[in-house]
């Protein structure tokens, strides 16, 4: 059990929501816990507490709204303070953009020590007008600077980015990279699906796209369903899997209205969210992920691991998984033409997919495996561990 002064040491983990808990950080936590570190984790209840909660965790209430909203916004950053002062945690670690700037705040305030930030994805973006990219650039850079000890960073570009405009000093800010478990759970050789395909309605002579996410504008559904349209009209033999929805809480309600004509297109399959993706990616044969914006994406890391090629616009963290002509291609954002090239060219060529899924497992065991990524964030907890106070370990 890791202890200071003979008490247990106390993690803060924030997010915005409770599906951010479950699909992006239980890894962390869950092995967090399992060396000996006592784990709190601060969100909003979106209805998966009590899952959560029957798997071990700790799981703390704490809406946060997910834009800016003053007055909402004090009130979160006043329940932080209240938490933090209470429960005295050693390391405060925080995620997702909004969440992680209010705990930022509220950690400020409260004299907390040892605040971690990861950012998934710095919050400004290319596609934003200047004046607007300007503003969150600033506030990025403020709350590095002022309000975080150590700042992680999974996409590089983001890390060189933060190195070169300072954002932090260099010695407390890493490149974390992301990573999945793709060695028993995204790994071919551990999934079997005797009864899958025919559940999707898929055939043995389909050449299957999938595509894992939210069905909003700025993960590219758009362009990749009037992509998908204009290549099955010449190839009946494809289909396409959409994995995901749009949440209760999401704000693109308007756009997901509008898709609803395209998903009733032939060929495309809508699954909804699931919890059998490894089994899913393995009865595709080419997934695809068109968004406008990212940070660095689990999903396509998953899609690797079970050996899919990938087709990827040209963006922010896309580019340090998909190596064109290796394991897939790029396509530049909102370009439907080039979008519809990729994906013709991976349906008609079964001796490139074949080549391009060898590849992409290679870069995934490399890159991108989730035990490399937990292990340097464990060493930080380890670090600012020893730091606090009396460091021992006990069994």
């Amino acid at each position: 059990m890791e202890t200071v002064n003979n008490q247990p040491v106390k993690i803060l983990q924030v997010c915005a929501i409770d599906f951010s808990v479950d699909r992006l950080l239980k890894p962390l936590i869950k092995e967090s816990m399992a060396q000996g570190y006592e784990v709190h984790n601060a969100c909003a209840d979106t209805g998966l507490f009590t899952q959560l909660r029957e798997e071990g965790l700790h799981m703390i209430n704490m809406p946060i709204e997910r834009k800016i909203s003053p007055f909402s916004n004090l009130k979160t950053i006043g329940a932080f303070v209240s938490l933090l002062k209470k429960e005295q945690y050693d390391i405060v670690h925080v995620h997702t953009p909004v969440a992680a700037l209010l705990a930022r705040v509220a950690a400020k305030l409260a004299g907390q020590k040892n605040v971690i930030y990861t950012a998934h994805g710095f919050y400004f973006h290319d596609d934003m007008s200047p004046k607007v990219y300007k503003v969150f650039y600033g506030i990025e850079k403020y709350a590095a600077k002022w309000m975080t000890d150590w700042l992680l960073l999974q996409s590089i570009e983001d890390y060189q980015l933060a190195i070169n405009d300072r954002f932090s000093p260099k010695e407390k800010t890493i490149h974390l990279s992301n990573g999945v478990d793709i060695w028993s759970k995204f790994n071919r050789d551990m999934v079997t699906t005797p009864t899958l395909r025919k559940e999707v309605e898929i055939e043995e002579n389909d050449v299957v796209f999938t595509f894992i996410g939210r069905l909003v504008k700025e993960k590219g559904v758009f362009e990749l369903l009037q992509a998908f349209n204009k290549l099955r009209q010449e190839d009946p033999n494809v289909k396409l899997v959409l994995i995901g929805g749009l949440l209760d809480s999401e704000r693109d309600q308007e756009s997901f209205a509008e898709l609803q004509t395209l998903l009733t297109s032939q060929g495309v399959i809508q699954l909804g969210f699931r919890n059998d993706t490894p089994e899913l990616l393995s009865i595709s044969d080419v997934f695809v992920l068109p968004s406008h914006r990212e940070g660095l994406p689990r999903s396509i890391i998953e899609a690797m691991g079970m050996n899919l090629p990938i087709i990827a616009s040209n963006i922010r963290g896309c580019r340090e998984e998909v190596f064109p002509n290796r394991n897939g291609f790029l396509f530049e954002k909102e370009n439907t033409e080039e979008l519809y090239e990729s994906m013709k060219m991976l349906s008609q060529d079964e001796s490139m997919r074949h080549s391009y899924s060898i590849e992409s497992r290679k870069i995934a065991e490399e890159l991108f495996d989730e035990q490399k990524v937990l292990a340097k964030q464990l060493e930080l907890f380890d670090t600012l561990t020893k730091e606090v106070g009396t460091y021992e370990k006990t069994v």
